[in-house]
């Protein structure tokens, strides 16, 4: 949440409080139109037009007061179509009670949000599932951002697992290392929702000549490690100057059971790795350190 959003949520809420006084004040004096004014027609008009600009105040205002609490609760995006769905449920409850107070029949209202909503529900009917699915998972927060979860169900062709990069109200997203996966929300709704939880990860520091590659060491990695991993071990350099080269080995188990199993993998890997010949025929030295 930016101070930008909390200074317009600050301002939004005096202006509610200026509004909705404004708005009261405004059905009494419909209400009380043949009492106060003696006219019907023309007073049903002004008020259906002040009815309708101070809803879409109240709807606008009310968007930007809530922004904080949404922003709290979900991710930028998710809170950002929140909000705009709050304004627009708050218009279309304006507009349709201008209209009523404009003179429309209640029948003639009611037929025609009644097509409306078949036609749109026909022409969006995986949307509306995906939203409404999305609201809830919202509210219930099975998971959040940042929880490795697998997700089973039919409509995934059995199952899907990653951690959860970001909730929608139409997808919610799940990281495979460098791949997205975006699932629906309606089948994210029906799945069986398993947490997993993240094994240790085995991390260490090699301290190698700088004859030695990481290539080289990537290399041996792979021919030595066996254990099940969930990604190919990462290794970043850290430092290099004239006499040694320090790089920084990452490996993550698929089960928490084997880590000892892939820490003996890796350190035999490593040692192997200090003895890559050099180019000019001299066997490369190195030594591991547990930082």
């Amino acid at each position: 949440m930016t101070l930008q959003t909390a200074k317009k949520a600050r301002r939004a809420k005096w202006e509610l409080a200026a509004v909705i006084p404004l708005l009261a004040l405004t059905i009494v004096a419909f209400v009380e139109r043949e009492r106060i004014f003696g006219l019907d027609a023309p007073v049903r008009i002004a008020a259906a037009i002040v009815m309708l600009a101070l809803g879409w105040a109240i709807a606008r205002d009310l968007g930007r007061f809530t922004a904080p609490a949404l922003f709290r609760r979900m991710d930028p995006g998710t809170a950002g179509t929140a909000g705009f769905l709050i304004r627009f449920a708050f218009l279309v409850i304006a507009a349709v009670a201008s209209l009523r107070i404009a003179g429309l029949d209640p029948g003639t209202l009611a037929f025609g949000g009644a097509i409306t909503a078949v036609v749109l529900g026909l022409a969006a009917q995986q949307t509306l599932g995906n939203l409404i699915a999305g609201l809830v998972l919202i509210s219930v927060r099975p998971f959040k951002v940042g929880d490795r979860v697998r997700l089973q169900a039919g409509g995934l062709a059995g199952q899907v697992e990653g951690v959860v990069s970001s909730l929608g109200l139409l997808y919610t997203t799940l990281a495979q290392g460098q791949d997205s996966i975006m699932v629906p929300n309606n089948v994210v709704l029906s799945a069986a929702v398993v947490p997993l939880r993240e094994p240790a990860a085995v991390d260490l520091r090699a301290r190698l000549r700088p004859d030695v590659r990481p290539s080289a060491i990537q290399t041996m990695l792979e021919a030595a490690i066996t254990t099940p991993t969930r990604g190919e071990p990462n290794i970043s350099l850290e430092e290099v100057d004239a006499d040694e080269v320090v790089v920084r080995i990452q490996a993550t188990p698929l089960s928490d059971a084997d880590g000892p199993k892939l820490a003996d993998e890796v350190l035999a890997a490593v040692g192997n790795a200090t003895e890559v010949p050099r180019t000019d025929g001299v066997t490369a030295a190195g030594r591991i350190s547990d930082g």
